[in-house]
């Protein structure tokens, strides 16, 4: 009979493969209550509003891209999940398909992950901002012809030297638009107010589904203030995914793509699990539509069992907790 591996085997087993030991932190005094492996978001955050209205209006603007038309909100959507509620990303006209290669990642808590994409590409949200604008699949531009087609709006350039006294440059472009980014998160979700004392925030069939989140060892890589996005994982650990899905893509061979390791084949960022509820389809390739699918995949691949339907509902109430607040309302899904 082949064992089910707990919290513990499943860090050790990360450890064993990839050197790497799972960040599991110590609460913070706003979760000191609880001493969960799951840190609440803050309620409060020290940026500078000047900045952060000025980012806002570069990530809603579609001068970003060579085409004018796609704007860092075209694919990050902030109405609803952060990302674009497709199975493949929106793109850049590349190949004339219009479609990028991979799964759009929301942009909401981003700041909190250890690297950026599903590739951990970029270490910093500058960076990122950087590999968008020269992408063939995204921007599709360079610094010197967009900062110069934003330098001839007067508005854009008056408004950039109000905040800046060295005015529009490529350096203020990426400082405002990283400000802002880092204004996009999600606290307050009811587990979140969980962790923070009120033991009624969440149902006892929702706690019933954290402690099988733990139990099972969903926790191992899914933990810390953004439950995920602070560790690389191989997807597949028990069972071959990429084998049973077949049509293998380039984007399929994950973290290889960046440091050409053969050990790090089929290696991603692991993603946050906050607001999964309005953020589906999901995984790199979007191929699990629900929550439901995920959850199978992720029981078969990673942890080498299937995931009873009773479990499934479970994990499902746990997962539905994690949703939070963007400007004081609850994330909704994106209507169809």
């Amino acid at each position: 009979m082949r064992m089910i591996p707990n919290n513990a085997s499943v860090a050790l087993l990360i450890v064993l493969m990839f050197g790497i030991a799972p960040i599991v932190p110590t609460a913070s005094a706003e979760g000191a209550l609880y001493n969960e492996p799951i840190i609440p978001i803050p309620l409060t955050s020290n940026l500078n509003q000047d900045k952060v209205a000025l980012g806002e209006l570069l990530f809603n603007d579609p001068r970003l891209s060579l085409n004018n038309k796609i704007a860092c909100a075209t694919c990050h959507q902030l109405d609803a999940g952060g990302d674009d509620n497709q199975k493949i990303g929106i793109a850049h006209d590349a190949n004339n398909s219009g479609m990028h290669v991979i799964n759009t990642p929301t942009v909401f808590n981003s700041r909190y992950n250890f690297r950026q994409n599903w590739d951990g590409s970029t270490r910093t949200l500058a960076g990122q901002i950087d590999k968008v604008v020269h992408s063939h699949l995204e921007a599709n531009t360079n610094w010197s012809e967009l900062i110069s087609e934003l330098r001839q709006d007067f508005k854009m350039s008056k408004r950039f030297s109000g905040v800046y006294s060295e005015g529009l440059s490529r350096d203020t472009y990426v400082d405002a638009l990283t400000e802002f980014e880092k204004s996009l998160v999600t606290p307050n979700a009811r587990f979140d107010q969980y962790l923070r004392g009120d033991n009624n925030a969440i149902t006892d069939k929702e706690k019933q589904g954290y402690q099988l989140f733990k139990d099972l060892g969903c926790i191992s890589c899914h933990q810390g203030i953004n439950i995920g996005g602070n560790l690389f994982q191989k997807l597949g650990i028990f069972y071959n995914y990429f084998a049973s899905r077949g049509n293998i893509q380039h984007a399929d061979y994950g973290r290889m793509n960046v440091t050409e390791r053969q050990s790090d084949m089929h290696v991603f960022k692991v993603p946050t699990l906050r607001n999964i509820e309005v953020t589906a389809p999901y995984l790199h390739d979007g191929n699990a539509k629900t929550l439901e699918d995920v959850i199978v995949i992720m029981g078969r691949t990673q942890l080498g069992r299937e995931i009873k339907p009773s479990e499934v509902d479970l994990l499902i109430m746990f997962l539905k907790t994690l949703t939070g607040e963007y400007k004081g309302k609850k994330l909704e899904e994106e209507s169809s």
